[in-house]
């Protein structure tokens, strides 16, 4: 006789990701496990932050290449409506900046998508009950992540309105594409600016929030809310 699940103990998912055969393919895999429910999908995060909403999941699985609106923003956008819903970041990007964005952003965890899906499954009953995970992969961006307990300051609201002051509204614009992973190269044909201009804003950015790099602005723009 198959064994039946309380339901208080099976974890809700929603699944944002824009390709159609990989939402159907995690949605079959998922639902084979008894302690797992997919109870909706979305192909953009517009649907997906409105099905979040609506449905409350347990857990959310964002992809973060999403057409529009990014899974980074989307995951910023749901941190901000305070949704009990935990957030598990599942891309196939591996770049450290990328990892350090999605976790300053919010996310509970960051998983590749080679992750098996026995492992899948148990990240998502891990998560649902208030634990954090990250892909061995990308781990050692992820330790950098994490400040010593000795370091860690409280973020005044005044000390962020003086951070955004000191920057220009270009340069928040700059920033804002820092937060989403993107090269200097990119910024500038995002901007219609030389690559050199683009240079010297994220220089003059680096230089304000007083950060070593353009990962550190990336968090700190992210934590305390200055874009």
């Amino acid at each position: 006789m198959a064994e039946v699940m309380d339901k208080k103990d099976v974890v809700r998912v929603v699944i944002i990701e824009d390709y159609k055969l990989t939402r159907v393919g995690l949605k079959s895999t998922l639902n084979e496990y008894k302690h797992i429910n997919v109870v909706g999908e979305a192909e953009d995060a517009a649907e997906g932050i409105k099905l979040v909403e609506d449905l409350k999941p347990d857990v959310v699985l964002m992809d973060l290449g999403l057409p529009g609106m990014n899974g980074l923003e989307a995951t910023i956008k749901l941190k901000e409506k305070a949704t009990s819903s935990k957030i598990i970041v599942l891309t196939s990007h591996e770049r450290n900046d990328e990892v350090i964005a999605a976790l300053g952003a919010g996310a509970n965890a960051y998983c590749l998508k080679d992750i098996t899906p026995e492992t899948l499954s148990e990240v998502i009953r891990n998560v649902s009950e208030g634990a954090c995970w990250v892909d061995a992969g990308v781990s050692s961006a992820a330790l950098n992540f994490f400040p010593k307990p000795e370091n860690v300051t409280l973020i005044h609201s005044t000390e962020v309105q003086d951070a955004r002051a000191q920057l220009t509204e270009r340069e928040l614009e700059v920033l804002k594409h820092l937060v989403k992973g993107k090269s200097n190269t990119e910024i500038a044909k995002e901007l219609i600016v030389s690559v050199h201009t683009a240079k010297a804003h994220v220089c003059s950015i680096l230089q304000k929030l007083c950060v070593d790099d353009r990962v550190q602005a990336a968090v700190k723009a992210i934590k305390e809310n200055i874009i």
